[in-house]
């Protein structure tokens, strides 16, 4: 009965984030497909489908959208949880459709912003030309975008301890990883603290305090 019970409360989750988990299920299947790739075959693959210069100055929708549905790490589970974590919680709250906005603002902004200063170190020859084939697939902005606003979830004063937490998790990245990737986390980040509009209006604040409590009673 309990386990009748959790897989009931599992499967309403999962249907009031519909966005999240249907995109989840794209990447799974993509996931397995890529393990089914020899190792040049996949590298070659990924390229095709990649937000680096060469793709982006031929075919820039397409390999925006492509990219987005790829994990080149080949490790499903983690994100797995990082989406039930992050993007259910921001779906659910701010509704499928104004979600969606803030994982396409942030994907698409940030991948312009990290490129964009890519192709300003090629130009100066600070990284060398082949650099515009470098491989950058994956989800991570539109994730950084959404931990961004799911700030504007959380209730003062737990709202600045989660933003200094967030903002010193990608700023020490930047700082230590120095790569065009990383910008594009921590840009990714800004932007979405930059989509408070949205979360205008969306219920109830969150206070972590008042949730323990309630539970314990």
């Amino acid at each position: 009965m309990r386990m009748r019970r959790g897989l009931r409360a599992a499967a309403a989750y999962v249907r009031s984030a519909p966005g999240t988990y249907v995109w989840l299920l794209i990447l799974f299947l993509t996931t397995v497909a890529l393990h089914h790739m020899s190792a040049s075959f996949e590298q070659h693959f990924l390229l095709h489908r990649s937000t680096n210069l060469r793709e982006l100055s031929h075919d820039p929708v397409r390999v925006l959208f492509s990219s987005a549905m790829w994990i080149d790490s080949g490790h499903w589970l983690p994100y797995a949880a990082l989406y039930t974590v992050f993007h259910a919680q921001a779906e659910r709250w701010l509704g499928t459709l104004r979600w969606l906005l803030v994982c396409v603002t942030a994907h698409v902004l940030a991948t312009l912003i990290s490129e964009g200063a890519l192709l300003w170190a090629i130009q100066r020859h600070v990284v060398p030309e082949s650099s515009v084939n470098t491989l950058d697939v994956g989800v991570s902005y539109a994730l950084a975008g959404v931990v961004g606003v799911l700030a504007y979830r959380i209730a003062p004063p737990w709202r600045y301890l989660y933003l200094t937490a967030v903002l010193a998790f990608y700023a020490v990245s930047l700082v230590t990883g120095r790569t065009f990737t990383d910008l594009g986390h921590f840009a990714a980040v800004l932007i979405g603290l930059g989509c408070r509009p949205l979360a205008r209006g969306r219920g109830r604040l969150w206070d972590p305090v008042e949730a323990l409590s309630a539970r314990r009673r």
